[in-house]
């Protein structure tokens, strides 16, 4: 048995709609958790030879894992993933076999474990199953490149894995093609929830989006190099990392989130992983709340991190920006806008101009972490400023400090020296 390692969550919305945006199925019962701090067990594989057994409608298959929670979470996290969705392997002794052709539609229509192989061109799987169903794709060493159309179309599902081994090539080389009054705009794309996982290695181009999910999108494993004229990773109601190796270059966002029909939708969470993005506008944005637990992240963008509600509480992260480091933007009236770091070993370098590395259209708070700034601006915030804690270096200095930049030196009070009384306003609220 392996545990999992140490996140820092704790509950600041309202259950209600924290059981929503977390984003876990509608038929799975979570574990019951009534400790505000605990850990529990994913269970790893008896042999590394054999393959998990994965039961595709067995309870224990579906309930939650949940995560080490930690006092000042922007998110309750502790039913994001379950563990099937941390699985990365399966059993496919009884799996329904598929090798692709030139010009072929696979139309999946009911639950099950289904494995695709093959080179092709111009070749599609849909999935179009009842709403209940739970659908797991197997690509084995995949090589598909489309013209106009998914690779991968999820037309109607409970929930669908992609789970990748060996090495697997997704391509769209032209414009995409509406499906009716669906703009089905990225290789894989998905009406309902996608997990992606597995082992092995995914390559996605495109000419738009690379991953699409107009409902929650989880990713648990695997290796992904997208180069997509679009954003690279795209998602309506959550995106949610556990792990993987992420190489994307992107001609707008590297990770999006975002619901224009639901302003409390749109969180993104990044529990660990590697993450290089070169992206023409923001490394990760989010619609509500940007949390970071852990990870390593090389973001070189116009922004690197941008949401409503940015919180780091972890990880290695450099960013290289023209815009803003970091940026906590007004997209959603129901949380407070604010960036705040508790932890982390954060590096951001800023191109000349009217440019800021810690931006915050409301308030800025810093009570942990290493955060070494080099600009011409280093701190810019419309609310109030907290610093109780961590190490800032501006431009090779340490500042015991935080001035707002665009006011000068002492600007809206001089700041708050470490160890003061302020405080954040509450969090983010509904």
């Amino acid at each position: 048995m392996k545990k999992i390692k140490n996140s820092y969550i704790a509950l600041l919305l309202a259950a209600s709609l924290l059981v929503t945006a977390a984003g876990c199925n509608k038929q799975e019962e979570p574990v019951e958790n009534n400790n505000t701090e605990t850990q529990t067990e994913v269970v790893e594989e008896q042999n590394q030879n054999e393959a998990t057994n994965v039961s595709t409608n067995t309870e224990e298959e579906e309930v939650e894992v949940n995560l080490t929670v930690y006092d000042n979470s922007a998110l309750e996290v502790a039913d994001i993933f379950t563990k099937r969705d941390l699985k990365q392997t399966v059993d496919t002794s009884d799996a329904k076999q598929y090798t692709v052709s030139d010009g072929q539609t696979i139309t999946i229509t009911e639950e099950g474990i289904y494995v695709i192989s093959g080179t092709a061109k111009n070749a599609q799987i849909v999935v179009n199953t009842d709403d209940s169903a739970k659908v797991q794709l197997v690509l084995n060493s995949l090589n598909v490149t489309n013209d106009s159309t998914p690779v991968i179309y999820v037309i109607s599902a409970d929930k669908v894995f992609v789970t990748s081994t060996g090495d697997n090539y997704l391509a769209v080389t032209s414009t995409f093609t509406a499906d009716g009054e669906t703009n089905t705009d990225g290789v894989i794309f998905s009406k309902d929830d996608l997990v992606l996982n597995g082992t092995g290695t995914m390559t996605i181009k495109s000419t738009d989006n690379g991953v699409v999910s107009k409902d929650d999108l989880k990713v648990t494993g695997g290796t992904y190099v997208i180069n997509a004229g679009g954003h690279g990773l795209q998602a309506n109601d959550s995106i949610a990392v556990y792990d993987g190796d992420f190489t994307i270059n992107a001609s707008t966002d590297g990770i999006h989130c975002a619901n224009s029909d639901d302003y409390t939708k749109g969180y993104v969470y990044i529990y660990d992983g590697n993450f290089k993005l070169n992206v023409g506008s923001d490394g990760i944005e989010a619609q509500t709340i940007l949390q970071i637990d852990n990870g390593t992240l090389d973001i070189d963008a116009e922004e690197g991190l941008e949401a409503t509600y940015v919180q780091i509480n972890g990880g290695d992260i450099t960013i290289s920006a023209s815009d803003d480091g970091i940026n906590g933007s007004n997209k959603s009236s129901a949380y407070n806008t604010a960036v705040e770091i508790n932890g982390g070993d954060i590096d951001i370098t800023m191109a000349q101009g009217d440019t800021d590395a810690l931006d915050s259209n409301g308030n800025l708070t810093i009570t942990g972490g290493y955060i070494n700034i080099s600009a011409q601006f280093a701190f810019d915030f419309d609310g109030t400023v907290t610093f109780t804690g961590g190490t800032v270096i501006v431009n090779g200095s340490q500042v015991t400090t935080i001035s707002n930049s665009m006011m000068g030196p002492g600007g809206f009070g001089g700041g708050q020296q470490p160890g003061g009384n302020g405080g954040f306003g509450g969090g983010p609220r509904r």
